[in-house]
């Protein structure tokens, strides 16, 4: 059940709270073994959360949007252990929920779990996690992507119908193609970011991934709004982005009559697999069927956007992660006493972090130290600005959405691309431009190629202007619609 019958069932009585929870834990005790998307799973609250919530449908009290429902958020966002899936955040507990939490919390929905991550978002196949590697649930030898792949990766297998992931370059969009649910990126500044263990502050996003554009709607509509706690989210109001009727509902074929998609020659790039090249033309044609307008369009920087991002993520890495230190919170080396100041912070972060976290603090370090700064980090900056200026000439010409694929292929099997990084790098390619202008985006299945005997997802990415997501979320349901008229599949086994 997705998550808007899971609350109505809940509102109407014919669902209680407490039979939902006790079904979703159990179904997570007895899959999540083999898969490993859960890093820590909160029994004892998500049970006393729905009988509260019960108790409220019983005395007749209004019950919140998603009063229910179980949801999942990624360990790099603060409620209860919050670890980023690092050793040097071992057992770390936060003492307060993330804004974004508090509000589904506040709705009525109920937090069963915490998932698998990159360590601090740092990767595209969550496989740099201190708890080992999940798996993607239609083919346990595949990653699912990353860096919220244990967040996609609940979802596909039905263990919960909402998660929460984060976005630097393409952390939501990016395994929920690959896991063939939907995911979105809302508008930097949409969501408040107070709560997101820190990244690359002016990249990082939280956002749904979901079963459904519809789910993801109804915890977009719950999450965003301006936040005094948090300097960089907008003081606008907010929009009203309703939840669309299901893709199951019966009802006349969607229509995408008068959208205009366009399509960037860089979707057509030769690092794409053929398999999913494929998938990708004949969703272009089934959109023009359903009435869309298919037009080319130029990003001319386009080239430039993973260069770009990876000089600038990594810039700001390598500051916001000087904090862990050995002193505030988190790990300290043991080290006797008479050690000096410099070896105990040398030590903690030695033993603390993983080797992709550290490639990228020294990255970082590097593109911002004297003699490189204005080489690096500022042409890194100056193609930032022009990569959001192609967008806007794009949305300026008329183009209602920005199509490519998601991914340049399906997942790739688990340890492929570890002792390579730039081959992980080129996996955010199609991503890491909405990231850097700051954009709305959504990842939404497109069909399945097959390979080795396994069917496996592939995802259509769409990026609007800025603010749009209540008209990205709606044409992403037609799309969705018109390319699974009998619903997207999901993986055998899915609960």
């Amino acid at each position: 059940m997705n998550a808007t019958t899971i609350a109505a069932g809940i509102r109407d009585g014919s669902l209680s709270a407490s039979g939902v929870v006790r079904d979703t834990l159990a179904q997570i005790a007895a899959t999540d073994a083999a898969l490993g998307a859960f890093v820590s799973v909160f029994d004892d609250h998500a049970l006393e959360r729905a009988a509260a919530i019960d108790a409220q449908r019983a005395r007749g009290e209004p019950l919140g949007p998603l009063a229910g429902v179980p949801i999942a958020v990624k360990d790099n966002i603060c409620f209860e252990q919050t670890t980023c899936a690092s050793r040097v955040l071992e057992g770390y507990r936060s003492p307060f929920a993330a804004t974004a939490v508090r509000r589904l919390l506040d709705a009525g929905a109920i937090v069963v779990g915490k998932t698998n991550l990159d360590e601090f978002g740092m990767g595209s196949s969550c496989e740099h996690s201190v708890f080992g590697p999940t798996r993607n649930p239609w083919d346990h030898s595949r990653v699912p992507g990353g860096s919220s792949g244990g967040s996609a990766a609940a979802v596909a297998a039905g263990l919960v119908p909402i998660a929460l992931g984060s976005d630097t370059g393409g952390s939501i969009r990016q395994p929920a193609a690959l896991c063939g649910v939907v995911g979105v990126k809302p508008t930097y500044g949409r969501v408040s970011r107070y709560g997101l263990v820190a990244y690359a502050s002016s990249l990082d996003q939280i956002g749904p991934i979901a079963g459904s554009v519809e789910d993801c709607a109804l915890a977009l509509s719950v999450m965003q709004g301006v936040d005094t706690h948090d300097a960089t989210s907008a003081d606008r109001p907010a929009d009203r982005i309703k939840p669309i009727a299901g893709a199951t509902d019966t009802q006349d074929a969607p229509s995408l009559k008068g959208v205009v998609f366009g399509v960037p020659s860089l979707a057509y790039g030769a690092h794409n697999d053929p398999e999913a090249a494929a998938v990708f033309a004949r969703a272009i044609e089934t959109l023009r069927e359903a009435g869309a307008e298919v037009s080319a369009i130029e990003l001319p920087h386009a080239d430039h956007a993973v260069a770009a991002y990876y000089v600038i993520a990594s810039a700001e890495a390598s500051s916001n992660l000087a904090r862990y230190d050995g002193v505030r919170y988190g790990r300290r080396a043991e080290l006797p006493q008479s050690a000096a100041l410099d070896e105990m912070y040398t030590r903690t972060r030695t033993e603390g972090f993983g080797a992709e976290v550290k490639r990228r603090i020294m990255l970082g370090t590097h593109v911002l130290t004297s003699g490189y700064y204005d080489a690096y980090y500022l042409t890194a900056l100056r193609a930032r600005r022009r990569i959001a200026e192609d967008y806007a000439s794009a949305f300026a010409s008329g183009c209602d959405a920005v199509l490519m694929p998601a991914t340049p292929g399906p997942a790739f099997a688990l340890g492929a691309k570890l002792t390579d990084p730039l081959m992980m790098y080129a996996e955010d390619v199609y991503t890491v431009g909405a990231s850097l202008a700051g954009l709305p985006a959504a990842a939404v299945p497109a069909g399945l190629v097959e390979s080795a005997g396994v069917r496996l997802p592939i995802g259509l990415q769409l990026v609007a202007p800025a603010w749009g997501e209540a008209g990205l979320l709606d044409v992403a349901q037609r799309v969705v619609r018109a390319l699974h008229p009998g619903g997207v599949p999901a993986p055998l086994g899915a609960a």
